[in-house]
């Protein structure tokens, strides 16, 4: 299939070609190759080849990639003592030569022509083309788009494919929106097998808040051939996420984990886990299933000559993967399982139909609004987010995506993408960073051409609707004769029945009173014939009568004893969120009841206390409450900057500036910084609080004038001398701009001299320094050094993956920050909120 007709919605335009949808199979190098990803056999990787770079004196702040080109000697030297040590692949040295770092210092298909050439000079079984991060952060929180992320990627794979390399890895990712980017590139560019692994910080996630099995799980829908963990820790730290991916996916699994943790000796960085240790912890590893092993930072042909030893002449260790319909977003996994009951409640309120407002927001183009609608949903208990953009007036090619870009940004929910057009629903899947659910196929055989395709392309799991070109039948084993022909549809594209759900289609009891019965029917007949998950629209039940809320939660019940699994619902109605709340405890998944323990503590019967138990349809949470100070609170821990003008403008007009910010700002902003160190929150919902805030300060500006906010003083932040790496300074750099404080950003590769100079010019008390390159540490020590002698009462922050909070101070640092966050903090400390 060619995937270059659109590169907005490929697959769908390449269905209109009249091109067919084939599955895509790697294609290995050989037989061997072929069984390693069919999970019978192992395979050794070789070690890190920055610190045999290192070793041979490589210069701090060289592009290790340029020496393809200058001294190819001494990189196939390289490959060469790892595969004398065993290694069967050796990955080229090519992990950032991509355009954006290369900066015309050569080509991006020159660096990998050679590094190829290299790579296959060594005598290795096999060549991996090595792909790393861009360097820059993506959208919502960077400017990088999706699309220009994909046409680096699929520059390199070119590249890679026509020196001829053997397979890729793609490795030391964060974002799962960039990996995300790039297996695509690799898949739909190339028919190369795909190893792509993640690296994960202390916490168990990535630095973008990503589980290890939200990112297995994401990582195989889409069609990696092996998935796993890379850098960052010891292999003894990185065992316990590794048998978290290995509980999620059949993939074959793989890890290469760091010798420890660096320090330096002698001006050399060391790590603190010799080969023998390091093997050790690896053969756990390899004993709970692992099946693709090798090194990272600080290991050497030492480390893999041991390696080799514990897959000789063994298989992978069996593991059994429990079934289950899996939907992910960046930062949480739902999961229903199919050995036991779970309920997740799908959100129904991003959908215009029946909602001016919501009509009116996506005409005028107001995001915060439509992303208010999701964060409330979120807040009042629902699991996913359904999405629907569809009005006769809107681009929903253009909208849907950008409307799920930041609801991603701003809550933790996974997304069900809802349109009839699918341009539009392969607009969204494809960029959406997570394994999401279609909106939906049906039993026509149009829908099952256009739809299923884009769902087996992308790994989407699906909603089938049981209707078909004589519309919705009237009989039970009418619709699950329908859904069985769908299911047998999906199988043919690979599309597995966990995968599936099935809509038996509500139709409302007023004019169909009979088809109640029949539809819970069949719901019990479709998940005890095809074993599929099922899900309803429940509230289409009690459309044109009264107390709507009674009735579709009597339905709802009745359904859960169906054998439903993921109503469509309102769950801003506390009358269906109670039947939930029941029926959890009912199916044992609300363990030992302690989830409806909690909620109904101190519950008044609204029957026994004379209220109307009728009510009403439960109206949409109101967008803020302008006129309460607390709603500047609530904008900001939920990053909703649309309304934060508006909001803060009519504050004003009764309260003071200073007591604006100092009762309401700052306290919000710490509050968002205990939810970040609790976990509840990630760095995407970090930062979107932050900006939201930012926009409160600027209003406060402009109405009172440039001194109404105390500048809380100045700060220097600068990549050391030597290191390119610049994403995580730059996030810094965000979080304090939206504090308040004033941030001179000196870049990245910054030469001692200057960081000095700026300090003294502007009379700074704090500089931050990061490196995340083992081989910048010593520079970061003597820049430390030139500082104490030049400036000796300043105080200076450091921070970068390659740091702890012992070896910064050993360098001389006054403070480590393992975070943005924890960098805001210790600005407060220092410099106390004064003016510069």
């Amino acid at each position: 299939m060619n995937y270059s007709l659109d590169t907005t919605a490929p697959v769908t335009a390449a269905l209109q070609a009249g091109q067919a949808f084939r599955p895509r199979a790697a294609a290995c190098a050989d037989d061997a190759l072929a069984r390693v990803l069919a999970g019978s056999r192992h395979l050794l990787f070789d070690g890190g080849m920055g610190t045999m770079l290192q070793a041979a004196g490589l210069a701090a702040g060289e592009l290790p990639e340029l020496l393809n080109l200058s001294d190819p000697d001494a990189i196939t030297a390289i490959h060469a003592a790892y595969v004398a040590a065993g290694s069967e692949v050796v990955t080229t040295n090519t992990f950032g030569a991509n355009a954006l770092k290369l900066k015309g210092a050569a080509s991006v298909e020159e660096i990998f022509s050679a590094g190829v050439r290299c790579a296959r000079a060594s005598g290795a079984r096999y060549v991996a083309a090595d792909i790393g991060p861009l360097g820059t952060l993506m959208r919502p929180m960077g400017t990088l788009s999706f699309d220009e992320a994909y046409r680096l990627f699929t520059q390199q794979v070119h590249a890679a494919v026509d020196a001829g390399a053997d397979l890729f890895v793609i490795e030391t990712m964060t974002d799962l929106a960039e990996i995300r980017a790039a297996v695509l590139a690799a898949r739909e560019n190339s028919e190369l097998p795909i190893f792509a692994t993640m690296t994960f910080e202390e916490d168990g996630r990535t630095f973008l808040g990503t589980s290890p099995e939200a990112a297995a799980i994401t990582l195989d829908a889409l069609g990696a051939d092996v998935v796993g963990i890379n850098c960052s820790l010891g292999p003894a730290e990185l065992r316990p996420l590794a048998r978290r991916m290995l509980a999620v996916t059949e993939k074959p699994v793989m890890v290469q984990a760091n010798a420890g943790l660096p320090r330096t000796e002698g001006g050399r960085t060391v790590y603190d886990i010799d080969p023998e240790a390091y093997a050790a912890a690896v053969a756990d590893m390899v004993d709970d299933g692992v099946a693709v092993i090798g090194g990272c930072c600080g290991t050497t042909p030492d480390y893999i000559g041991l390696l080799a030893g514990l897959i000789a002449d063994r298989a992978p260790a069996p593991r059994a993967v429990e079934r289950a319909l899996t939907v992910t977003s960046a930062q949480s996994v739902v999961s229903l399982p199919r050995s036991s009951r779970r309920i997740a409640v799908i959100g129904e309120r991003i959908n215009p139909t029946g909602k001016k407002r919501l009509q009116q927001a996506l005409r005028d183009g107001d995001v915060d609004y439509v992303v208010g609608q999701g964060i409330s949903q979120q807040e009042q208990g629902a699991d996913i987010l359904d999405v629907n953009v569809g009005l006769p007036d809107i681009d929903e090619v253009e909208m849907l995506p950008r409307i799920c870009e930041q609801l991603s940004a701003s809550t933790l929910l996974p997304l069900q993408i809802d349109s009839t057009d699918p341009r539009a629903i392969e607009a969204a899947v494809r960029r959406y960073a997570g394994k999401p659910i279609i909106n939906s196929v049906n039993g026509t055989r149009e829908s099952l051409d256009v739809v299923l395709p884009i769902a087996a392309h992308y790994g989407a799991n699906i909603i089938g609707l049981t209707l078909d070109e004589a519309g919705i039948p009237a009989t039970a084993e009418q619709r699950a004769a329908i859904a069985e022909r769908i299911v047998d549809e999906a199988a043919r594209y690979g599309i597995g029945r966990e995968r599936i759900l099935i809509d038996c289609l509500v139709m409302t009891a007023s004019t169909n009173q009979a088809q109640a019965l029949e539809i819970l029917r069949a719901v019990t007949l479709v998940r005890e014939r095809l074993g599929v998950a099922c899900t309803l629209g429940v509230s289409n039940i009690s459309f044109g009568l009264p107390a709507r809320e009674v009735l579709n939660a009597t339905f709802l019940s009745a359904a859960f004893g169906a054998g439903l699994d993921a109503p469509i619902m309102n769950p801003g109605s506390e009358r269906y969120m109670d039947a939930v709340r029941a029926f959890r405890v009912l199916n044992a998944e609300d363990e030992g009841s302690t989830a409806y323990i909690d909620h109904f503590a101190g519950w008044t019967d609204p029957y026994k206390a004379g209220a109307s138990p009728a009510g009403s349809a439960a109206a949409p949470r109101p967008a803020v409450d302008t006129e309460s100070g607390d709603a500047i609170r609530r904008l900001i821990l939920t990053g909703r900057k649309g309304e934060m003008a508006a909001t803060t403008e009519k504050l004003l007009e009764t309260t003071d500036a200073l007591e604006l910010i100092n009762r309401r700002f700052i306290p919000a902003l710490d509050e968002v910084g205990v939810l970040f160190e609790q976990g509840t929150y990630f760095l995407p919902q970090l930062m979107a609080s932050a900006e939201a805030a930012r926009v409160g300060f600027d209003t406060i500006r402009a109405h009172m004038g440039s001194g109404a906010i105390a500048d809380k003083g100045a700060i220097c932040l600068a990549t050391v001398k030597g290191d390119i790496h610049d994403i995580g300074k730059n996030i810094v750099k965000m979080l304090l701009d939206n504090y308040g404080f004033t941030v001179f950003d000196l870049g990245r590769d910054v030469d001692p001299n200057e960081i000095v100079k700026t300090v003294k010019e502007r009379r700074i008390r704090l500089v931050g320094l990061s490196a995340l390159m083992t081989t910048t540490v010593k520079n970061m020590e003597e820049t430390i050094r030139l500082l104490r002698a030049e400036v000796p009462d300043i105080k200076v922050l450091v921070g970068g993956a390659v740091l702890t909070p012992e070896y910064a101070a050993r360098i001389g640092a006054d403070y480590y920050a393992k975070d943005a966050a924890e960098t805001a903090r210790i600005a407060e400390e220092v410099l106390g909120g004064r003016r510069s």
